[in-house]
């Protein structure tokens, strides 16, 4: 199974911390997040790994040199140039995620500053048939993805000022399942030719959104799923905590 880690951003909710070392590399209960995440996929049967760098590319590439890879075979997308956004991050790494020559199976994608309890082998096995697999939950915020009786994707809005995303015209927001997106997603390569339209930068949920009346786009409502976002500094003081409960043990 393949995986590709988002591991390019900025991290500047997480200043002074990272005008020195990239979001990837800050630590929670003394590991970095990437290394806690990498450790999950292989852990999760996940063998090939692409990792986006751009902030601090550099400390990235030789932490994981110098962890000998943690037993996977890790690949970068170099995006030191410029940042190219969730989209266009994937857009650009479509030659290493086909290098094995299997391409028709999902790949996995997965924010690096994203902690969850999600069995990541079931929400592969739950991604079959589907053009993508959205791992979503149901917090409460202001911008939620929509989708029908069937989970299938069908729109977005931002309940605060109603504004309305979605390729099908006169779409009933209120008799669509609202739910947030947790930032991990199924990805499969039959949607790489409809990139073909699309510039190097460019959001992956607008790119969603602009398929989903064509490609299967379905919704993972997990039971009993904790996530934290670990962005900003008051979600990386309750990581720690996050991490020693059983939320987030390997399944």
């Amino acid at each position: 199974m393949k995986a590709m880690i988002f591991a390019a951003g900025l991290g500047t909710r997480l200043k002074p911390l990272t005008d020195t070392m990239p979001k990837a590399l800050v630590p929670v209960g003394g590991k970095p997040l990437l290394e806690i995440l990498i450790r999950k996929l292989v852990a999760s049967g996940f063998t090939e790994i692409v990792i986006n760098v751009h902030h601090f590319a550099d400390q990235i590439i030789r932490f994981v040199e110098e962890h000998d890879a943690f037993g996977a075979d890790i690949r970068f997308s170099d995006e030191s140039g410029k940042l190219l956004e969730t989209g266009g991050g994937i857009k650009k790494a479509i030659p290493l995620l086909l290098e094995s020559g299997v391409t028709e199976r999902p790949f996995l994608v997965h924010n690096v500053d994203i902690l969850s309890n999600v069995d990541l082998q079931d929400f592969y096995r739950h991604g079959a048939g589907a053009a993508a697999l959205l791992l979503v939950s149901e917090r409460q915020t202001q911008r939620y993805l929509l989708f029908d009786e069937e989970n299938r994707l069908v729109g977005w809005t931002n309940v605060k000022t109603g504004e309305v995303k979605s390729p099908y015209k006169g779409l009933d927001v209120e008799a669509c399942r609202k739910y947030a997106f947790a930032g991990v997603h199924l990805f499969s390569p039959r949607l790489f030719p409809y990139f073909d339209a699309w510039p190097d930068k460019f959001s992956v949920i607008d790119f969603y959104l602009s398929v989903c009346d064509r490609e299967p786009i379905y919704a993972y409502p997990s039971p009993g799923l904790k996530i934290l976002d670990v962005g900003k500094q008051d979600a990386l003081e309750k990581a720690e905590d996050f991490l020693t409960g059983e939320c987030c043990q390997s399944r």
